[in-house]
Order: structure tokens, then C-alpha cells, then sequence
């Protein structure tokens, strides 16, 4: 997945959203495409520790195990908690 290809998949997620538990709720990165492609789209230093690694403002799961790719919040269940609203593209 490009940078391009995440954030076309964070905006029609949240395009198709009828409900709060349809909008992005966690990102997943499977560790090797999170270090050839993805780290650089990460923004500033957390405001908090249970803020972790951002895209967008949506969190992000990086691991050896994880496969790429978008959950809802109902999917990411407490993985993607606190929630926040997606942040604007830029």
C-alpha cells in the first residue's frame, strides 16, 4: 500500500460512513511495508502515550503479524481507542 493507496482507503471509509462505527477506527501495517513505505506519512511527536503512532489522526498497528490495512471502529474494537475524527489530508 502506497501513502496514495491509504489515503484514498481513509476517505472513501469515511465517505461510506453512515455511523460513527463505520469511520476509520485503526490502520494495520504488516512491519516491512510500514518501513519501505508508510513511516514517512507519520506527523509530530503523540500528545499523549495512548495517542501512539497517527495517520490522520486514525492509530496505527505496526507488526510482524498485522496484515495492511483499514478497520472500522467497530472491527478495531478497543485497538483503535481513543477515537478521533479523521484529520484532513495535507
Amino acid at each position: 500500500m502506497t501513502p496514495d493507496d491509504l489515503n484514498a482507503a481513509l476517505d472513501a471509509m469515511q465517505g461510506a460512513a453512515t455511523d460513527d462505527s463505520q469511520k476509520p477506527g485503526l490502520i494495520t501495517v504488516q512491519t516491512d511495508e510500514w518501513i519501505d513505505r508508510l513511516s514517512a506519512m507519520q506527523p509530530g511527536r503523540p500528545q499523549t502515550i495512548a495517542d501512539g503512532i497517527r495517520i490522520r489522526d486514525i492509530k496505527v498497528a505496526v507488526g510482524s503479524q498485522e496484515t495492511t490495512a483499514v478497520l472500522t471502529r467497530t472491527e478495531a474494537g478497543e485497538r483503535g481507542e481513543p477515537y478521533r475524527d479523521l484529520a484532513v489530508q495535507g
